[in-house]
């Protein structure tokens, strides 16, 4: 059986199913989904290694929703709870702006810009490193790095920012770099 034929009859539609005609209300006929004049984009899921199949659907420069990739072998559609929430990462209404930062010996919480936070961070990390890195052991043997720094990175990141950060922070002599996802 094919597509059901479509009729018009005194301006009502009605759709043909075998032999017997379907009414159908015109706000019915003119809804269409979401995902109608999007493009859409092959992708994996960023979280793990596994490396899941994904389709983005762009629309206006603009991503709009993010599935399972049917016609990928490794996951045949499905996601795990991290990549089904993929979308969340480009999307998310509920995504913080500000931080709440506490000075020291404060008994209060402030909130600053996202834009303070980073340069603060930036700062605090410049200046223990500069305070406490080692270029030489007592041998005179090059070590350049600080133990006074490490990382720990969430299950959140994706295979790239850990590729990113341990790529910098070993530029910067950091040497206790972890995951948590290898944890």
């Amino acid at each position: 059986m094919g597509l059901p034929d479509r009729q018009e009859r005194g301006g009502n539609p009605l759709w043909r199913l075998g032999n017997n005609p379907q009414p159908f209300s015109r706000n019915s006929v003119e809804k269409h989904s979401r995902l109608r004049g999007a493009t859409a984009v092959n992708s994996v899921c960023p979280y793990c290694a596994v490396g899941c199949g994904q389709i983005a659907y762009v629309k206006d420069g603009q991503c709009i929703d993010i599935e399972g990739d049917p016609r990928s072998p490794i996951n045949e559609g499905t996601l795990c709870p991290k990549g089904a929430n993929t979308f969340q990462l480009n999307q998310n209404p509920h995504r913080p702006h500000t931080v709440l930062h506490r000075a020291p010996y404060s008994d209060h919480w402030e909130e600053k810009p996202l834009d303070w936070a980073m340069e603060r961070i930036a700062q605090l990390t410049k200046e223990t490193r500069d305070t406490t890195f080692v270029d030489r052991d007592a041998d005179g043997d090059i070590i350049r790095n600080t133990t006074a720094l490490g990382h720990l990175g969430g299950a959140t990141l994706d295979n790239e920012e850990n590729y990113l950060i341990k790529k910098l922070f070993n530029t910067i002599g950091i040497i206790s770099i972890e995951n948590q996802a290898r944890i």
